[in-house]
């Protein structure tokens, strides 16, 4: 293993030693704190743009296996741990991570102190940063201080789909055989799909087209930039918005093609989608100091008082002061008591800033893909 270098742009700098790929690599810096699914991290494609942190200091001990991925590469720009398992126990492995690393030349550092990092992150807020195995100190910080800003960035652009396509992958559950319940196989059949929608790709996972199918829907998946009057042209029962990454305000083109389909179709949207509709509804979204990832993070519903433990993934937040009289926020993080989801009062749609399909995470928050499910009954 090369020597490798963390280096932030405020000129603290980490040494550890790197896995997979060599070179430099740039990045916004931030940690995740789930303790599990480091692969569903790597491939989400929410993280385009992004150096992750992750607390757990273990990371590598079961492989990696192409079933687990959120999409079709990884897109972190970099990966920071406290230590690498380098001999995957699990016999669903494939490939351990530093050779996964290696096949799609991502820059991975190992041996950092990574609650050190973890709390100057939370005290100082997230920051670019460099990887490198080849700049010097003082090279890498000025490399870190010349990198984009995350804020004004539009990576949307670069992750969504170039082609439209029907989403058919395996969305089975997996589960028990059990004589009490005449379960005889490991999969729970699927559902009829009842209800057909079209879901914008802003950087979607697997998992959410998969907890989509599981709930009843035939999905269609487009690309960012596919205007209204097609989607409205499919005649679809409702449109779906995703998850992505990238600065939400950036996204002027996505604003305006989703303005004109509030009122004309149930709509749900998902973390970025979420925030692409407070902006369609006239509000806007600010930049969190540290943003939101692990799936340990507890949101009240504040229709009910029910407490969920949700999974997360952002750097952005909807500003609640800005949303107008014909919306009502729904959810509110308990943590910070930023907003996770908001309705309008007088057209069917809905968001979350939280992730409901998980993948890493619990599964407290998957009921809304059934709502999304009555809201178009209702609709009908």
């Amino acid at each position: 293993m090369k020597n490798a270098i963390l280096a932030l742009e405020d000129g603290r700098t980490f040494c550890g030693r790197a896995f997979g790929h060599s070179g430099t690599t740039s990045g916004e810096v931030c940690f995740n704190t789930s303790m599990t699914g480091y692969q569903e991290i790597i491939t989400d494609p929410s993280y385009r743009g992004q150096i992750v942190t992750m607390t757990y200091p273990l990371q590598g001990n079961y492989g990696i296996n192409a079933a687990d991925a959120e999409s079709a590469s990884p897109h972190v720009r970099g990966f920071v741990i406290g230590e690498l398992c380098e001999i995957p126990s699990s016999w669903r492995s494939e490939q351990s991570l530093s050779e996964y690393f290696a096949e799609h030349k991502i820059i991975g550092i190992e041996d950092i102190d990574t609650r050190a990092l973890t709390k100057h992150l939370r005290s100082q807020g997230a920051m670019r940063a460099v990887i490198s195995t080849e700049l010097s100190d003082e090279e890498a910080v000025q490399a870190a201080k010349d990198s984009p800003a995350m804020v004004g960035m539009d990576y949307v652009e670069e992750v969504s789909t170039p082609e439209d396509f029907h989403w058919n992958g395996e969305s089975r559950l997996w589960t028990i055989p059990s004589v009490s319940t005449n379960q005889e196989t490991n999969y729970i059949d699927l559902p009829e799909a009842k209800y057909r929608i079209v879901a914008y790709d802003f950087g979607v996972k697997y998992n959410i087209l998969r907890s989509l199918r599981q709930s009843g829907f035939d999905v269609e998946v487009v690309n960012s930039r596919t205007p209204a009057s097609e989607v409205l042209a499919k005649n679809p029962d409702g449109i779906f918005l995703s998850n992505g990454p990238g600065d939400p305000a950036a996204l002027t083109y996505i604003h305006d093609e989703v303005k004109q389909l509030i009122g004309k179709k149930p709509i749900f949207g998902i973390c970025l989608g979420h925030q692409i509709l407070t902006h369609c509804f006239g509000g806007k979204t600010f930049k969190l100091k540290f943003g939101h990832r692990g799936g340990n993070h507890p949101v009240k519903d504040l229709r009910t008082g029910q407490i969920a433990i949700t999974a997360q993934n952002h750097g952005f937040a909807t500003d609640d002061d800005s949303l107008p009289d014909h919306t009502e926020v729904t959810h509110i993080n308990l943590n910070d008591q930023t907003v996770e989801g908001v309705r309008s009062t007088k057209d069917p749609v809905f968001s979350v800033q939280h992730h409901p399909e998980a993948a890493p995470g619990p599964n407290d928050a998957k009921n809304f893909f059934g709502e999304f499910a009555d809201l178009i009954e209702v609709s009908k």
